[in-house]
């Protein structure tokens, strides 16, 4: 069973194709967004239960649950083929992020978060040594996950060049890159491998990237959290792609 929490989080849920099971709210909790999940779970024929805070926040992972929990059945990985049908779907070309070895699962759901809104078809993860969906990612994700492909694989770098043969011009993240994100042309299908929060990206996994590109920096702090660099990058390709 995969706990979703927060009102937002919750309402994206019932929007989407989720299989939720029973939503819990506590009974004490101000209405407000809470009459659109009653709205929303009244037309899909999902259980409601009224339930004390306590309950609430025994279940809770990241104890914000704002007065609301959905129980869910696990989230379900996708397939490559599944981003790539996305893509083709939407009359786009491929534009997916990959992650490499992001074990901050706040980070994980931010990242999915900017790239379901900024135009990506879908995210690619490890299954061992990094974040998993959880009901953090979810929340961290505001819903994101829920209209966003997820795909695991067991190697990263194997799977690179599978997206390779599959046309996509693979670009790593690296505040040593060849070049800035802006003297780019991201008009072609694209992968984006985000490195970790300590290290950046794995050496094996480098060499497997076609360009490095960094962003311009002006303070004094010269390296930015592993979400928010991707987030400014992938808008640098949304941009691009809008103009």
């Amino acid at each position: 069973m995969r706990i979703i929490e927060g009102r937002n989080p919750v309402i994206e849920a019932l929007r989407s194709d989720a299989q939720i099971d029973t939503i819990l709210i506590n009974k004490e909790a101000a209405q407000g967004s809470l009459n659109k999940i009653f709205e929303l779970a009244k037309d899909k024929n999902i259980l409601i239960k009224n339930v004390d805070k306590a309950l609430l926040d025994r279940l809770s992972e990241n104890k914000r649950h704002q007065g609301v929990i959905a129980e869910a059945m696990e989230y379900e990985y996708k397939e490559i083929d599944d981003i790539f049908n996305y893509a083709k779907e939407k009359n786009e070309k491929p534009f997916i992020v990959i992650l490499d070895e992001i074990t901050d699962v706040h980070n994980l759901g931010s990242i999915i978060r900017s790239a379901e809104c900024l135009g990506a078809h879908g995210v690619i993860i490890p299954k061992r040594r990094a974040a998993q969906i959880n009901s953090i990612a979810a929340k961290s994700s505001a819903g994101a996950i829920e209209y966003l492909p997820v795909c695991r694989v067991t190697n990263i770098s194997e799977t690179l060049e599978a997206l390779k043969d599959r046309g996509l011009w693979i670009y790593g993240a690296d505040m040593n890159g060849e070049k800035y994100i802006y003297e780019e042309k991201f008009d072609v299908p694209v992968g984006l491998v985000i490195g970790s929060e300590g290290s950046g990206i794995g050496r094996l996994v480098k060499e497997k990237c076609d360009i490095l590109v960094k962003i311009p920096m002006k303070g004094k702090i010269n390296s930015l959290n592993a979400s928010n660099a991707a987030s400014i990058i992938i808008y640098e390709i949304m941009k691009q792609r809008s103009l």
